[in-house]
């Protein structure tokens, strides 16, 4: 099963290409309206670049989206399992998904309400976009997705993380990563697992490609000198619980402990929900 998927190679991922059972991805590009069932999956209609209306369950949603993904933070929609969906607009928009078992009400979110976290410190420093994490967005059944921005230079993802066994502190959650560089750069990404299952990627990404990973330590994202990096996370799996319950890879854990006496990077926030359209 390949688990890096470069740009133009795909326009969606289902846990069928994928090799899974719950997370699920497309990619849509617009110049006027498209219409999908959502089928077993709840589904987000986020913008990386330009702006849309979403009609869903007799509702329609005005969407002002956003320049591109490093200009400012985004509203989106989220559209329950067994809905029809058009979407009006112009641009490109990512369609994160999980086959989830309830059907929730169709929701629109501000931009402004959207929660922007500064994590890590130093050369560790980023910014994490919660859009749709369980304690920020608990108006879902199974989806967790949450935007990342890394500046040129620093290392995100960090220290490497699991979430690919059941315990009071870790939950199995199935996770696409997707890319887009600043610039037309390049960054990295790294899996590896253990022993007992191995997987083993190491990938220069651009903008437009996708990393998958059904289980193992992930990280670091490497963002090159010059370029900021954006990916975003796409996160959904078996537990009963809605959770994000990780566990760092012990050979590299002791580094969260350094950040106390490290600042954040100057350059973070990246972006906001007040940055240009």
């Amino acid at each position: 099963m390949k688990r890096y998927l470069p740009a133009g190679s795909y326009d969606s991922i289902t846990p069928e290409t994928a090799g899974w059972e719950y997370s699920a991805l497309r990619l849509l590009t617009l110049d006027g309206s498209a219409t999908f069932e959502t089928g077993e999956f709840e589904t987000l209609v986020l913008p990386l670049a330009g702006s849309c209306s979403v009609s869903c369950d007799g509702q329609t949603f005005e969407v002002q989206g956003r320049r591109d993904v490093f200009s400012r933070v985004t509203d989106f929609v989220y559209a329950p399992r067994d809905a029809t969906v058009t979407v009006t607009g112009q641009g490109r928009f990512a369609l994160p998904a999980a086959r989830c078992g309830a059907r929730l009400e169709p929701r629109h979110v501000p931009a402004e309400d959207v929660q922007v976290e500064l994590r890590g410190a130093g050369q560790a420093s980023r910014q994490v976009n919660n859009f749709c994490t369980p304690e920020t967005f608990p108006h879902a059944d199974k989806l967790i997705a949450c935007e990342v921005l890394t500046p040129g230079g620093n290392w995100s993802s960090y220290p490497p993380h699991k979430h690919d066994r059941e315990s009071p502190g870790e939950c199995v959650l199935e996770e696409i990563y997707y890319f887009e560089v600043a610039g037309g750069g390049m960054a990295y990404q790294r899996v590896y697992g253990e022993p007992e299952r191995p997987i083993d990627v190491l990938e220069e990404v651009r903008t437009g490609d996708t990393v998958l990973i059904p289980h193992g330590y992930h990280g670091p994202s490497m963002a090159a000198p010059g370029y900021d990096l954006y990916y975003l996370n796409v996160m959904a799996g078996p537990s009963p619980e809605r959770a994000w319950l990780i566990c760092d890879d012990p050979a590299h854990g002791w580094v969260r402990a350094t950040w106390a006496e490290q600042e954040m990077d100057p350059r973070l926030p990246l972006t906001s929900a007040e940055g240009p359209r």
